[in-house]
């Protein structure tokens, strides 16, 4: 059993930056392909970013491609997601999800993830 704790969500304004953190426990952090996913007040949970096993391979949604970017510390347990030249159209709770992979791929659909975290809240003001 996976658990996924997410940290470094706050209130910024707009053209700011956030760097997320999301601390894995419970598993072998390396099998892992880990995603961070937002969802906004009365929408739906949405990708962002995912980083594969060994980093080898990272996905974006275009709204924040350029922008934001997902990186991994296998040392300690740890993906991150930097994010840059934030938008109030970025406010909403960013979830981290892990999923065993024994490729260097990871999947962009939310139903294909195994383990979540809490979430961290990030508002941007305009």
């Amino acid at each position: 059993q996976v658990q996924l704790v997410e940290s470094g969500g706050g209130l910024v304004q707009a053209g700011d930056s956030l760097k997320l953190s999301c601390a894995a426990s419970g598993g072998t952090f390396t099998m892992y392909a880990m995603s961070w996913f937002r969802q906004a007040p009365g929408k739906e949970r949405e990708f962002v970013g995912g980083i594969s096993r060994l980093a080898v391979n990272r996905y974006y949604a275009d709204s924040v491609k350029g922008r934001f970017t997902i990186s991994r510390d296998d040392a300690k347990n740890t993906v991150y997601l930097q994010m840059n030249s934030l938008k109030p159209e970025d406010t909403a709770s960013y979830y981290c999800a892990a999923i065993l992979r024994y490729n260097h791929a990871a999947p962009t659909a939310r139903d294909q993830y195994d383990y979540w975290g809490q979430g961290t809240q990030v508002t941007v003001s305009s």
